[in-house]
């Protein structure tokens, strides 16, 4: 397995700041922040050839449309790229955000402004609010979405 070339991870360095924007009112850094960019590079490298791949397609949109690599788009031209990306390539751009996210969250800052302790969930666990669970009826009284097989 290879690392990120420079240009992927400006690439990818962009995007990422567009999944997730820093936040002046939530006093948050977005998600190219560098100490939350290692952390989605670390974890990007076990999709890594999936990564490169979609990353290598998110470039090519890019030229085809303004003739220079994602990273070098002003914000108009990359929201218009990334939305193209998002349609064309739904299963890649959706790794790359879900990495987003899980890395993000994981980001002491981040636990802190949305009021949680900045600690992993195990052995302590966090509380769970009680919710109304007559809205979870409609999915109880569906039709089954697997075929049952014969367990004799």
């Amino acid at each position: 397995m290879t690392d990120f070339t420079e240009d992927e991870k400006r690439t990818l360095s962009a995007l990422v700041d567009m999944i997730i924007p820093a936040s002046e009112v939530h006093d948050v850094p977005s998600a190219a922040d560098a100490a939350i960019f290692t952390t989605i590079l670390s974890d990007a490298q076990r999709h890594r050839d999936r990564f490169g791949t979609a990353l290598a397609a998110l470039n090519e949109l890019a030229r085809q449309a303004h003739d220079v690599v994602f990273a070098n788009l002003s914000a108009d031209q990359r929201d218009s790229i990334a939305t193209t990306f998002r349609e064309e390539h739904a299963d890649d751009a959706a790794l790359i955000a879900s990495v987003t996210a899980q890395c993000y969250y994981r980001d002491d800052r981040v636990m802190l402004s949305i009021g949680m302790e900045p600690r992993p969930p195990h052995p302590l666990g966090y509380v769970v609010e009680q919710g109304d669970w007559s809205l979870l009826d409609p999915v109880r009284g569906r039709d089954d979405l697997y075929r049952k097989t014969d367990t004799a």
